[in-house]
This record gives structure tokens, C-alpha cells and sequence, in this order.
């Protein structure tokens, strides 16, 4: 069965960290590139970082570039986002997604599985 599914989300107080895991069963993700995506209450889904599997770049949303890492590890099939300063904007349902494109993009359009999602709340 193919699938991804996410985990590592929870309560964290504003400025702390929470590390999330893509998982991936019944295909190879070292072949596909990679997007991390959010949707906050009513608004669009939006990409945060991607993960080129050509050439193993990585893109940032400004809003969190410096604080955010996007990382894979082959041997275990999974994707990470170790997000770190968080603030309460950041509040949202995360999701990993793969497509089979050389790279990645922000565009919710064109990735071939998501994963269900895991909420991550940033609040005192």
C-alpha cells in the first residue's frame, strides 16, 4: 500500500521547536522530490519547503527560512521538517507530499501522494 504518514505534530509555546517525519511505505522516496505543505483555518494550503530529488536542493517560504529544515534520510524512507522558533502564524495542519518531478515546487498541483496531515499548534 502506497502512503505517507506524517507524525511529530503537538503543543508547543511560542519560540520552541517541534521536529516533523514524512514516512513513506510501498515506494522509494530518494526517487521523488519532496514538499512540505500547511493550511491554517480558512486559508489555502500553502507550500513551506520542498526537497529536489535531482539535485537534492532545498526551498524555503520566507516566512520561514532560517528557522525551518527540511532534511531526508534514504536508509529509513522518511522526510523531516525540524522547525525551530515557531510562532503562533506558524499554527497549522502540516503536509508531506511526492511527485516524481526532477524538482520541487510550492504548488499544491502535480504531487502524486499526501499524507494526512499533523496539526501543529504554537500557543502560550
Amino acid at each position: 500500500q502506497v502512503q505517507l504518514v506524517e507524525s511529530g505534530g503537538g503543543l508547543v509555546q511560542p519560540g520552541g521547536s517541534l521536529g516533523l517525519s514524512c514516512a513513506a511505505s510501498g515506494f522509494t522516496l530518494n526517487y521523488y522530490s519532496i514538499g512540505w505543505f500547511r493550511q491554517a483555518p480558512g486559508k489555502e494550503r500553502e507550500g513551506v519547503s520542498c526537497l529536489s530529488h535531482s539535485d537534492g536542493t532545498t526551498a524555503y517560504k520566507g516566512s520561514v527560512k532560517g528557522r525551518f529544515t527540511i532534511s531526508r534520510d534514504n536508509a529509513k524512507n522518511t522526510v523531516y521538517l525540524q522547525m525551530n522558533s515557531l510562532k503562533p502564524e506558524d499554527t497549522a495542519v502540516y503536509y508531506c507530499a511526492a511527485d516524481r518531478r526532477e524538482y520541487c515546487s510550492y504548488s499544491t498541483q502535480g504531487y502524486d501522494y499526501w499524507g494526512q496531515g499533523t496539526q501543529v499548534t504554537v500557543s502560550s
